[in-house]
């Protein structure tokens, strides 16, 4: 980056405070005199060249005994508000946690069961892994770990502490939560890292004519600036950022050349004619909406009236094809009687072609039939009054008989 570009640049950041190591471990200071914002966690160094000091370290040299203040302020201590004793947000925590451990590709055995209650060897591992996507080099310590993972955080200005005794029972309930805590703020320094590694590579090849630079990508850059400064103050508890609004207004007025002036006539002209407007809508409402508003309660009843005809049509339409169907079944069952007749038809023609008596001699039997059935019908009626006759001689033989009988009796 040339001197013009750099002195822009600078001008941008050095609004911001410097963040430096306050031990041997490492330092967090920047390589420039200007630094970008801190975002309330970590820094990362200035690059010198695109192709060799991004790809070794995102930190600076080692520094001692440099005093600075820090991203949050003082040496104030800061409550944690978040809800790190309400289950539901721990869960979401450890979900971002699996998340983001896979798609980094942790090396190690990982499930969400395990991130439940881990023990401290699984903890270390995962808290190295995370601090690597920081500083590639980092090798975490045999011995002393208890010391070592505090000490960490409060270079990297973790604004809450983490005691020595929370490290021999990472996995308890009273612990993990506070614990996951630190690793998710751990996280979410390793994001805005990157974020801040590919803004270096979006922004390294500024014009130096500011005149030709895009409008849209130095936006984008003032845009970073503001929340990555009001994102520290957030983190410190402000909640309200109207200086920081106002200084970003500022910047995208001067971005955008905006003359104040002519958008304060453009205003005026505009509530000049929004009056205008309304006023000449005041006047003539009813006799333009009248007409409008007759044809759309027209409209509206003759697509109730269609909606209805459509209605009726679709359940003549059901009943057409119910009475379809059933008129469909009726003429299988008659094709197939009509079938089953015409084969019994030719069986009978089959017989009648097969018989040995011709016409005459059928009509001639037909005739001795019918008079041989004349001839049965009288010998029956015959038959009934003989028998009737036989029955009325027997009765009167009884009456003699039990007459004399009693004759009999009355002589003895």
């Amino acid at each position: 980056m040339d001197r013009g570009r750099m002195s822009r640049a600078g001008g941008r950041m050095s609004e911001l405070p410097m963040r430096v190591q306050d031990s041997n471990r490492m330092s967090m200071i920047y390589t420039t005199p200007q630094s970008k914002p801190s975002f309330g966690k970590l820094s990362m160094s200035k690059p010198q060249s695109v192709t060799s000091e991004r790809r070794t370290s995102f930190f600076g040299a080692r520094t001692s005994g440099v005093g600075a203040m820090s991203g949050f302020g003082g040496t104030e201590k800061i409550k944690d508000v978040r809800p790190l004793h309400d289950k539901s947000y721990v869960q979401q925590c450890i979900k971002q946690l699996h998340e983001f451990l896979t798609d980094q590709g942790f090396p190690g055995p990982l499930s969400p069961k395990m991130l439940q209650s881990p023990s401290t060897k699984e903890f270390v591992k995962m808290f190295e892994f995370i601090y690597r996507q920081l500083d590639p080099t980092f090798e975490m310590p045999n011995q002393k770990v208890e010391e070592e993972v505090p000490a960490l955080l409060k270079a990297l200005r973790y604004p809450f502490v983490l005691s020595k005794s929370s490290m021999y029972s990472v996995g308890a309930p009273h612990t993990w939560p506070q614990v996951l805590g630190a690793l998710m703020w751990l996280i979410d320094t390793v994001k805005i890292t990157q974020s801040l590694s590919k803004q270096e590579l979006l922004f390294s090849d500024f014009c130096e004519d500011e005149r030709n630079i895009e409008e849209g990508v130095e936006y984008n850059k003032l845009f970073f600036d503001y929340t990555a400064e009001t994102y520290s103050k957030f983190i410190q508890g402000q909640d309200t950022f109207e200086d920081e609004d106002e200084v970003f207004i500022q910047k995208l007025q001067k971005l955008y050349n905006v003359d104040e002036a002519y958008l304060a006539s453009m205003e005026e002209k505009h509530q000049f004619l929004s009056e205008e407007v309304e006023r000449l809508e005041k006047e003539s409402h009813t006799d333009r909406l009248m007409p409008k508003r007759m044809e759309k309660v027209k409209l509206q009843s003759d697509l109730k009236k269609l909606q209805s005809y459509r209605s009726s049509l679709d359940t003549f339409k059901s009943n057409l094809e119910s009475k379809d169907t059933e008129l469909t079944e009726e003429l299988d069952n008659t094709v197939s009687h009509l079938d089953s007749l015409k084969r019994e038809r030719d069986q009978l023609q089959v017989l009648l072609q097969n018989q040995k008596f011709t016409p005459a001699d059928v009509e001639r039997i037909n005739r001795e039939k019918n008079e041989l059935q004349q001839t049965i019908s009288s010998l029956s009626r015959s038959l009934e009054e003989a028998e009737q006759h036989k029955w009325n001689e027997e009765m009167a033989l009884a009456k003699v008989k039990e007459k004399v009988s009693v004759q009999t009796c009355f002589e003895v």
